[in-house]
Parts: structure tokens; C-alpha cells; sequence
């Protein structure tokens, strides 16, 4: 992997990550993670999407009337989408009745529009690519880590339900009690579990910084002269 796909795959996992930094999206962010399994079929969807959207956007910006573009990227996605809601209809039915609404309203979604428009028309198919690579993980990692706070919370399970994406028999997951604090997995909850993260990487942002700052040769070369 080059040092570019190095470079924007950590642009989209934390300093500029679609949820934590840009707060796109946040309406299926919001409203799936209640478990740790609904977080991650919602952000392999979205990754696929994101990165077939940029990769499409990319490949036909030389085609594209200016006046049309938004309309043209929102075709692209929504054809996209529907091949993603086909996929888990036929393959993960469960998972697909689980996250309900919330695949078609990938459509929607914010972040994927913004990165075709704002990165996608202006770069190769390559970089788009990574582009979309790196920001898909981004929101995934992020529905991930809230779904599995919620879900370890609100009910006191880890990964419960994997049988929506194996497909077999019911599974449980983890279960480390018999109840949680069920306002983890009420709405509340989730917005809660957002500004813990977001304040979370401001937090680790300013110390690294800092450090940075510390690390400095005038600053060093100050400090021993004081």
C-alpha cells in the first residue's frame, strides 16, 4: 500500500472521519447502533457504497454537466444502493429486516454525497477510491465502537445476534448479565454515546498536539534556559 492510501486512509479514520469531525450522517449514526452487529451491516454497506459512488464519480467527472452534477451523483447512489439492498435481501435477510429503512436511506446520506462532490469530481479514480476507502472505515468504525458501547451497556451483551450476519442459528453474542441500563439503547443513549466520542478525540487531538508542541527544538531549548 502506497504511503497516499496510507495517508488517506487516516484522514478518514480520525482526522477528518465523516461522524467524529465532519458530524455527517448522523441520522443512521443515531438510530442503529443499538447493537455492536446493526452498526457494522450498516457501515460495510455504506463503505461499499461510499467507495463504488467516488470510484463512478471519478470515473465519469469529464461527462458531467456542472448544472446536473448533485441530481447525477444522487442517480449514482441510489443505483448503488439498490444493488446493496438486493445483496442482503438475498444473502442476510435477517440483518436486511433488522436495520429496516435505514439501507434505502443510504441515499440520503450526507457524507456520501459530500465526498463525490467534493473530492470524487475533482481527482482520479485512484485517490477517489482511497478517498472513499478511508472515509467508509471511518463511519464504520465509528457505528461499530458506538454499537458495541450501547449494546455492552444497554444490555449487557457483546455482538449479540451474529446470527444476522452469519445467516444460521440464533446466537447471543457475549452476555455478561442478565440486564443493562436501557436508557443506553433509547435515543438518549445514542446521542450520549456520540459526544463521549467526539470529545474522546478532541481530548487525545489537543494531548497529541501538545506533545508536538513540547517536542519542539525552541521550546526545549526555552525551557532549558529558564
Amino acid at each position: 500500500m502506497t504511503p497516499g492510501w496510507l495517508e488517506q486512509l487516516k484522514v478518514g479514520l480520525w482526522r477528518d472521519n465523516p461522524g467524529l469531525v465532519q458530524l455527517l450522517g448522523l441520522c443512521p449514526l443515531l438510530a442503529v447502533t443499538t447493537s455492536a452487529v446493526n452498526g457494522f451491516g450498516l457501515g460495510i454497506a455504506t463503505l461499499g457504497v461510499m467507495t463504488a459512488s467516488n470510484a463512478l464519480v471519478s470515473a465519469t467527472r469529464r461527462f458531467i454537466y456542472r448544472d446536473v452534477r448533485i441530481p447525477t451523483y444522487v442517480l449514482i447512489i441510489a443505483s448503488l444502493v439498490t444493488c446493496v439492498e438486493l445483496l442482503l435481501k438475498a444473502w442476510f435477510p435477517g440483518l436486511d429486516r433488522s436495520l429496516g429503512i435505514f439501507i434505502p436511506l443510504i441515499v440520503t446520506n450526507c457524507a456520501i454525497v459530500a465526498r463525490a462532490e467534493v473530492y470524487a469530481s475533482r481527482h482520479g479514480i485512484r485517490k477517489s477510491i482511497a478517498d472513499g476507502i478511508g472515509m467508509g472505515l471511518g463511519f464504520t468504525a465509528l457505528l461499530v465502537a458506538i454499537g458495541v458501547f450501547r449494546e455492552l451497556v444497554g444490555s449487557a451483551t457483546l455482538f449479540g445476534r451474529l446470527d444476522l450476519l452469519t445467516g444460521g442459528e440464533p446466537l447471543r453474542g457475549i452476555v455478561l448479565a442478565d440486564g443493562g441500563w436501557l436508557l443506553a439503547i433509547l435515543p438518549p443513549g445514542a446521542f450520549f454515546a456520540l459526544a463521549l466520542a467526539v470529545a474522546g478525540k478532541n481530548v487525545l487531538d489537543r494531548r497529541r498536539q501538545q506533545r508536538l508542541r513540547d517536542a519542539m527544538p525552541g521550546r526545549a531549548s526555552a525551557r532549558r534556559v529558564r
